[in-house]
């Protein structure tokens, strides 16, 4: 029994004392398997955003929208919006139908739209702010399909439903109560048919929007 356990001893010293290389380890070796803090699957999002449709050279629309939209898992939500607003004309537009010129272009001001369709969330991530504080986010990319409504802002103010898609990137900065706040930038592509020119245009409609979600249930 002594000559036994005086073997294991030295046996076990000698592994002690060895070392085992394994080589560099590769990045695809590396799996880190980590619980999200604030997890999105199978949550109810609602939130309201206020924005702007600034990018437009005759007519910027400040902009309200609701949203509600069923997270399928942490990277897919199915999403529907409803937005309210109202075009005013730029400086550009003014400078156009005044005394001086009296040309009035074609720009119809927007009033409302609705959409429907998926935000895409690839990223979710953690970041440091002055090194007290760690901030939870996520970013996603919305591809929506939508219809708009708008009216010409002279003359016969004809109006005009134009169909389209919509594709952008945004953020969600998750809050300690059970809330975000969601930062979006969208390009709405719409294709007008406007009667007063018995035409058909592309224009597109690039809003901003800044705002709060509410998650429920999951």
């Amino acid at each position: 029994m002594l000559l036994l356990a005086g073997a294991l001893l030295s046996s076990t010293d000698a592994l002690a004392q060895d070392t085992l290389d394994l080589g560099t380890l590769k990045n695809e070796e590396i799996t880190v398997v980590q619980k999200l803090l604030y997890p999105k699957t199978d949550k109810t999002e609602i939130g309201l955003q206020l924005g702007v449709i600034a990018f437009d050279p005759y007519m910027i629309a400040p902009k309200a929208q609701l949203t509600v939209g069923k997270h399928r898992s942490e990277s897919l939500e199915i999403e529907g919006q409803l937005g309210f607003g109202y075009g005013f004309g730029t400086r550009a537009y003014k400078e156009l139908g005044g005394d001086a010129l009296g040309v009035r272009p074609e720009a119809y001001r927007y009033l409302a739209s609705v959409s429907a369709g998926v935000n895409w969330s690839p990223i979710y991530a953690k970041m440091n702010v002055n090194g007290d504080r760690v901030m939870h986010h996520d970013v996603y990319i919305p591809i929506v399909a939508h219809a708009t409504l708008e009216r010409l802002a002279w003359g016969e103010q004809y109006f005009a439903v134009a169909p389209g898609v919509g594709v952008g990137v945004g953020i969600r900065v998750f809050q300690g109560d059970g809330g975000a706040i969601r930062i979006e930038l969208r390009d709405d592509l719409l294709v007008e048919a406007r009667k007063q020119s018995g035409t058909v245009a592309l224009k597109q409609n690039v809003g901003l929007h800044v705002g709060f979600s509410r998650f429920t249930g999951g």
